[in-house]
């Protein structure tokens, strides 16, 4: 298993009266909640967390993008990812991802990415994404047209970085006489690309067709079970080959402490506010019509997919799977359900609390670094000695 640190980078300082005075922490939440000064210095208590995850050794620090709400303030996950190319020394640094489709122009995403490539050295993550339905209102963009905005922007991004330029790309949503990106990217043939998602259909589909790890999140484990066992149905039986454990990921927040019931004390004082008041949104602005296929919406109903967690406690998000509570014991023993039984290989998880201390956080980055990564941790054995080296005498 590899691990990767994720800071959703939040406002927590909701007003007392949010439950009855707002609908939403999206798109309508007004902007005179937020204070600057305050976002000053969340920022870098934010990027001093991601800091200390290099240190530790996680195996990258991850940010992504989302518009208009106090549950991730990060309406530009490339100014991060260049903040965090001088302040992160040897893990990746993990985008997941750029919202294709609210894009205009995904050729200023394919130049910026290769810029922050060069810059890292190489240890640029490019995660797509199609981004929330709630994003949809934010940029004004028809979500009908979502799925081919993403995937036409994704076949120019992915020829800008490969195909010697200068060329023309012609599609139905970008046209571009010369496309002829300077820099080029560093990774060959291009930054790694991860998919996070919510379980359609069509998004495994697209990723399984490429190869691209398939991020789930926040999900009940039987929901991620069923999205793996279908990503790796697809890899096998229409696109012939088999799936590996590093191309199945899973986003789960993770409560960790000496023992179980304090662990589980931490976690609901701290990660609820995640889930009830962050993830707080109306169904016109999660699911706007248009959004998801026919198909992908008869499945969710089939099987009883769940999104929204407004009235759900901590303890069953515990039971379901969708956060993990426990001791570092408890903690290896629910982790080792994902590399046993659903071969998943990577965990994302991280900063996603509501007012954590920092001498909090700091013990949750130390205990899963110590304690639970050495035991998923592959190692590595000295090659075995040639027949002649076994029998031969010093000399």
């Amino acid at each position: 298993m590899t691990f990767h640190y994720f800071h959703l980078m939040p406002w927590p300082d909701l007003p007392p009266d949010f439950d009855e005075k707002y609908d939403s922490a999206w798109v309508t939440l007004p902007n005179s909640i937020y204070d600057p000064e305050k976002g000053h210095a969340l920022y870098n208590r934010y990027f001093d967390e991601l800091e200390r995850a290099d240190k530790l050794g996680w195996d990258s620090v991850c940010v992504n993008e989302h518009h208009q709400n106090a549950y991730g303030t990060m309406p530009s996950p490339n100014i991060m990812a260049a903040v965090l190319t001088q302040r992160i020394k040897r893990a990746r640094i993990g985008i997941i991802g750029n919202a294709l489709p609210l894009h205009d122009d995904p050729l200023r995403v394919a130049e910026e990415i290769a810029m922050l490539d060069v810059i890292s050295g190489g240890r640029i993550i490019s995660g797509f994404v199609r981004g929330t339905g709630m994003e949809y209102f934010s940029y004004n963009i028809n979500p009908t047209l979502s799925r081919e905005r993403m995937n036409e922007a994704h076949d120019l991004i992915i020829q800008a970085w490969t195909r010697p330029g200068p060329f023309s790309f012609e599609g139905e949503h970008y046209n571009y006489r010369y496309v002829n990106i300077w820099p080029r990217p560093l990774q060959k043939p291009h930054p790694p690309i991860w998919m996070p998602g919510t379980a359609s259909l069509e998004t495994i589909d697209f990723a399984a067709a490429h190869r691209y790890p398939y991020m789930t999140v926040f999900m009940p484990m039987e929901q991620r079970k069923r999205a793996y066992e279908l990503y790796r149905r697809l890899a096998e039986e229409k696109y012939g080959y088999e799936a590996q454990p590093e191309q199945l990921a899973f986003c789960v927040p993770i409560a960790i402490a000496e023992t179980d019931d304090l662990a589980m004390k931490e976690g609901e004082r701290y990660m609820m506010w995640l889930f009830q008041k962050a993830m707080k949104v109306p169904t016109e602005f999660f699911m706007p019509p248009g959004y998801m296929s026919l198909r992908s919406i008869r499945a969710a109903i089939e099987n009883r997919a769940s999104f929204g967690f407004a009235n759900t406690t901590f303890k069953e998000l515990v039971e379901q799977g969708v956060v993990i509570a426990g001791s570092p014991a408890t903690v290896i023993e629910k982790l080792s359900y994902y590399t046993e039984v659903l071969h998943a290989g990577m965990l994302v998880t991280g900063g996603c609390t509501d007012g954590m201390p920092d001498y909090l956080v700091l013990k949750h980055q130390e205990m899963m670094a110590r304690e639970v990564m050495p035991y998923f941790r592959q190692q590595e054995l000295p090659p075995e000695p040639r027949p002649a080296e076994i029998h031969s005498e010093p000399h």
